[in-house]
């Protein structure tokens, strides 16, 4: 066996997710569960909080569900983003399993949305119904193309779905309205949303369509991000007064502080600087620009290094949805929006196809494992908006929140996921995720068709066997994961060299792969306990403990004591499974030394620490914490080893 000397790709294309079947396990109950439960309740909580009422452009506009606030904003000016996303999450679900009344409910609302369109192509039911004056006026603040671009992005999942351009049509006469009244043109504005969303909706239309019109909105969008002195948003403000100001005082908070080329930081609202710079790598991989993948590097090695949580979550504070200063990263007021962590899903996945290294498809499966599927109950059915790493109990999931953004976005993720598990070319497949599951391909021109058998994320052992009709010529590469210190492979049971073959964390085998050959990959997953970096003050002393991909935390439904009163111990921390608990996951048990509180009474403060017990404490995967009685909770344990 060979491998390549290539170690860059250019454009390795997702496989579709409709190509990728989740057979058993992990993420075939995940995506049921999503399927069956999360989408449908979805709807009826659209129905059951005043949602679909705002598409009734005709009738008079009844009382607010969500007030103006302080800031002159309401929450459903942004409620057709959540029709977007969830028609975007139904119709990646109808792509691989067809449901007649799933599929009505799109239709009903593409009846309204396509009903309210202006003859200009206009198309956002807030202004066109409440002020239609208004449109236009404020891009800092009133997310227009926001909610545009996650209406495009469900027509296009829509239309790849079921092959009906209604909805598609209609938003490609929004989208045409956009261009006359955005770009360098003479008499255009030379404009941008604040809430950046458009720029990646319009190139999954282009790929949808092969229009490169669309691109080229796009590209503008990309470009003209804070390229502007004056700056377009002051210039705006000038034109159209009114309100109060609600960019935090900074043009970080949009990402539009400097050209997108020259940002080398992550700052801002942590969903916005995800979606920009998701756009930005699809720009990157269509234009091959060099420039715009080197400011990503630097912008991913800033959040990597600096901004992330142990979970894969970001963005500590409630204030402006995003990020501080470096190393700021509290646990209990952990803002860490799920919408945030999905996001992230978007950037890796995108990194990962323009070059193949594992720092990329590492941090989207430790987020999707971690600290975006924390962000839905096991039943599907309920919510968190913000995924703290510490609780007292107070954290509890909700039914709908007041800004319902995430459960649509963490609903589309999770419909879509088999397109994340492995990317392709002509001369290459890559596996990024590991998951019991097939994958359908075509490769040089030949049918291939992988199948992952596996018990991951709880086993690190993986067999992949080949089903072909004529032998395939291709590197297969497999990601070895940074967490992994031991991996071993053979391939028809002789063995591989992981060390020399490993390019960038990828193992590369290439040969002519025939029908029946097998690929055995084990990666040993012993507990770690890890440590942050020495200026993240607040987890001093502190460790996380992790197994493979999954986060653990502590919490109080599962030990006699809450989390806080506990400090790890020396021994060996045991993993096993246990079906039975949270709908079947490993658990950790973990010598530990427990506090004792019952003889300090009413005493705050004393020379003597208290008294411990020696014990065992039971640690659980961080997604599946807040399923049981409110209790405490802790992810960074106190050091006692």
């Amino acid at each position: 066996m060979q491998t390549t000397e290539t170690t860059h790709f250019r454009r390795l294309k997702p496989v579709p997710h409709t190509s990728v079947a989740f057979t058993d396990g992990f993420w075939a109950e995940r995506t049921r569960i999503n399927r069956e439960t999360t989408i449908p309740t979805q709807f009826q909580r659209l129905e059951e909080e005043g949602f679909i009422e705002v598409l009734d452009v005709d009738q008079p506009p009844k009382p607010l569900v969500r007030p103006i606030n302080e800031y002159g904003l309401s929450m459903q000016m942004f409620f057709d983003s959540d029709f977007g996303k969830w028609i975007e999450a139904a119709s990646y679900s109808l792509a691989t399993h067809p449901d007649p009344e799933i599929e009505a409910k799109i239709d009903f609302l593409v009846d309204k949305l396509d009903h309210a369109q202006l003859a200009d192509g206009y198309l956002n039911t807030w202004f066109i119904r409440r002020d239609p004056e208004k449109r236009w006026t404020n891009l800092r603040d009133w997310h227009e193309m926001y909610s545009m671009g996650h209406l495009l992005e469900g027509a296009v999942a829509y239309y790849q779905a079921t092959g009906k351009r209604r909805f598609l049509d209609v938003m490609i006469r929004c989208v045409d309205h956009i261009a006359t009244v955005f770009g360098r043109e003479p008499g255009k504005r030379r404009g941008y949303d604040a809430h950046e969303e458009i720029e990646l909706a319009l190139v999954k239309l282009f790929r949808a369509t092969g229009e490169s019109r669309f691109l080229d909105l796009a590209r503008y969008f990309i470009d003209e991000r804070g390229a502007q002195n004056p700056h377009y948003f002051d210039e705006e403000a000038k034109e159209f007064p009114g309100g109060k100001p609600f960019n935090f005082g900074t043009y970080e908070y949009s990402q539009s502080h400097k050209p997108v080329r020259e940002q080398d930081e992550v700052v801002g609202h942590a969903v916005r600087a995800m979606y920009l710079y998701s756009a930005m790598a699809d720009l990157a991989a269509e234009d091959d620009d060099a420039s715009l993948k080197a400011a990503l590097d630097k912008l991913w090695r800033h959040l990597t290094s600096r901004q992330l949580y142990v979970t894969g979550g970001m963005g500590p504070a409630v204030e402006n949805e995003g990020f501080t200063r470096s190393f700021d990263l509290p646990n209990e007021t952990a803002y860490a929006e799920t919408c945030a962590a999905v996001s992230l899903v978007f950037w890796g996945h995108r990194m990962a196809g323009i070059d193949l290294d594992a720092r990329f498809a590492d941090h989207m499966e430790l987020v999707l494992h971690n600290g975006a599927l924390s962000g839905v109950s096991l039943a599907g059915d309920a919510y968190f908006y913000e995924n703290p790493l510490e609780s007292h109990g107070q954290h509890r999931r909700w039914r709908w929140h007041y800004c319902p953004c995430c459960p649509t976005n963490l609903a589309r993720l999770v419909a879509s996921l088999g397109g994340y598990v492995a990317s392709h070319d002509d001369e290459n497949v890559a596996i990024h995720l590991y998951a019991a599951s097939t994958i359908d391909l075509e490769v040089a021109g030949r049918a291939l068709r992988l199948t992952q058998q596996t018990a991951y994320p709880w086993d690190g052992d993986i067999r992949i066997t080949v089903e072909a009709d004529a032998p395939v010529p291709a590197t297969l590469w497999l990601r070895i994961p940074g967490w992994c210190r031991d991996a071993t492979a053979s391939v028809n049971g002789a063995p591989v060299d992981v060390a020399a073959l490993t390019r960038k964390g990828y193992l590369g085998i290439r040969r002519d792969w025939a029908a029946d050959d097998e690929i055995r990959l084990h990666l040993a997953m012993p507990v770690e306990a890890l440590h942050a970096h020495p200026d993240v003050g607040m987890d001093a002393d502190r460790v996380a403990l992790k197994r493979g991909p999954v986060l653990y935390c502590v919490e109080e439904a599962d030990n006699a004591a809450p989390p806080q009163h506990m400090r790890l111990a020396a021994g060996e921390a045991k993993a096993a499974f246990d079906a039975g608990k949270l709908g079947g996951v490993v658990t950790l048990a973990v010598p530990a030394t427990i506090d004792r509180t019952a003889d300090w009474q009413d005493t705050l403060y004393r020379p003597r620490p208290a008294e411990t017990v020696a014990g065992t404490i039971t640690a659980i995967p961080y997604f599946a914490w807040a399923n049981r009685e409110p209790g405490a909770m802790l992810v960074w344990l106190r050091d006692g080893r």
